[in-house]
């Protein structure tokens, strides 16, 4: 099946910023949140967005597998995949705080191709094709210059999750080495490392759903994105992202201290 592969990256950007659009319908207002069966949280704009772009991407490309978090598998054995987060940083929007993205990574033959990140409040999106440089607002962007952790900005989310996952450790040594740490967290963490802002961001647990977008862009950023094992993937249930100079002194860190 030959796939244009810019017809696919520019869908792919509208797909995200009509996402975008809808989830600012539901911003900042009082909407129901439900609790999932792993008591994640999810509302109505997680559903209807996840809907919308099933939906576009259906009617442009009916060929097409998606996977997205909240509806499942559709077309598991197609070549090209797309695979959605609507929002990513869900308990960030309910409680009114902007760093929200949507997500959309795209596969191809099993290999991400593509990377969606959209900050629809921020009015930011950085989007990429592997082998084609990363953009953000239509500008390249790239990582930061940096030679060692001593000089790094560190990110992440929730910290909880570092001590439930055995990684509690490696994280407090790697507070001794680095600069400076906050907890700008989710996909937007991983934005700041593609636009240079930030210099690691950091993530003990990921789904694919939340990893398919980043590795295209913060591959084509000039950057490294990694499982905590070191292996190039989006499913390897956490991964961080980093300048390539800090990859090996952080892999270090993790594996002497698992």
């Amino acid at each position: 099946m030959h796939t244009n592969i810019q017809q696919l990256l520019e869908f792919a950007t509208k797909v995200a910023q009509k996402a975008g659009e809808h989830t600012l319908i539901y911003f900042k207002k009082d909407v129901e949140v439900i609790s999932k069966k792993d008591d994640s949280p999810v509302t109505i704009a997680d559903r209807e967005t996840e809907l919308l772009m099933r939906k576009m991407i259906s009617e442009a490309f009916p060929e097409h597998g998606i996977l997205g978090e909240e509806y499942g598998v559709h077309q598991p054995d197609a070549p090209v995949q797309w695979i959605l987060d609507p929002i990513d940083g869900t308990v960030g929007f309910i409680h009114g705080i902007p760093l929200y993205t949507n997500l959309i990574g795209i596969t191809i033959h099993g290999k991400p191709e593509i990377g969606v990140i959209n900050a629809p409040y921020m009015k930011e999106m950085v989007a990429a094709v592997i082998g084609h440089g990363a953009y953000l607002n239509q500008s390249k962007t790239t990582v930061r210059n940096i030679e060692s952790l001593s000089q790094a900005s560190m990110m992440t989310s929730d910290v909880q999750y570092f001590n439930q996952f055995g990684q509690k450790n490696a994280f407090e040594e790697l507070l001794t080495k680095v600069k400076t740490h906050r907890t700008y967290g989710d996909a937007y963490g991983h934005l700041m490392v593609a636009c240079g802002r930030a210099d690691i961001m950091l993530d003990p647990v990921l789904n694919i759903w939340d990893a398919a977008a980043l590795l295209p862009v913060i591959k084509e950023a000039g950057g490294s994105f990694t499982d905590l094992n070191g292996m190039e993937r989006i499913d390897g249930g956490h991964g961080f992202s980093c300048h390539p100079v800090l990859k090996d002194e952080l892999l270090s860190v993790f594996a002497t201290n698992s």
